[in-house]
C-alpha cells in the first residue's frame, strides 16, 4: 500500500494570521496608505479636505497630467523646498505614477523624515485616471470613463 498525500493548498501553505495580529496589520496599513476614490471623494466634497495631495514625479509628468489643487515637488527635491510649500501640521498624501512605482513611497519617507505628517496615496495617478477622476494638463482639465475593471461603471464609488 502506498501513502498518498494532498496536494498543498497554496492559499493555506501558510496560515492565516490570528484575528488580532490580522487587526493590528490591516489597521497599521490605513495609518500609512489612502485609496484613490477616499481621496477624490474628500477632494470633490469642497472646503478643507485636512490634507494635501503631493505629486512627487518630474515636471514632464506633471504636465502630461496631475490632480486637480495637487502640490508639485519632486521627490529628489523634498529635502529643499519641502518647508517652503508645505505645513508640517497638514497630513500630506503623495502620489507618483502608480503601482508599478515606487516614488510616492520615497517621497513619503522623504517627508516624514523631515517630521511631516504622511500617507500614500494607492494606486498613483494611474488608478485616478482609470477611476475616472478629473485630472489637470498643461492645456487644461480632462476626463476619461472609468475603467469598469478598476471602477463601477454606474455608480460614483465602489461601496467598499
Amino acid at each position: 500500500m502506498t501513502a498518498t498525500t494532498s496536494p498543498v493548498n497554496p492559499v493555506l501553505r501558510v496560515a492565516p494570521a490570528a484575528p488580532a495580529e490580522a487587526a493590528a496589520h490591516f489597521r497599521a496599513s490605513l495609518v500609512f496608505h489612502a485609496d484613490v476614490s477616499d481621496v477624490a471623494a474628500v477632494l470633490a466634497a469642497g472646503g478643507d479636505p485636512g490634507f494635501v495631495v503631493l505629486d512627487s514625479r518630474s515636471t514632464q509628468a506633471w504636465d502630461q497630467g496631475h490632480i486637480p489643487g495637487a502640490v508639485h515637488l519632486p521627490t529628489a527635491l523634498i529635502p529643499e523646498q519641502a518647508e517652503r510649500l508645505l505645513d508640517r501640521n497638514v497630513p500630506v498624501v503623495t502620489y507618483c505614477w502608480g503601482p508599478g512605482c515606487n516614488g510616492a513611497t520615497r517621497a513619503a519617507l522623504a517627508l516624514a523624515e523631515l517630521g511631516y505628517l504622511v500617507k500614500e496615496m494607492l494606486g498613483g495617478f494611474e488608478y485616478w485616471v482609470r477611476e475616472g477622476f478629473a485630472y489637470e494638463t498643461w492645456e487644461g482639465r480632462e476626463r476619461h470613463a472609468a475603467d469598469r475593471l478598476t471602477a463601477p461603471a454606474d455608480a460614483e464609488n465602489c461601496g467598499c
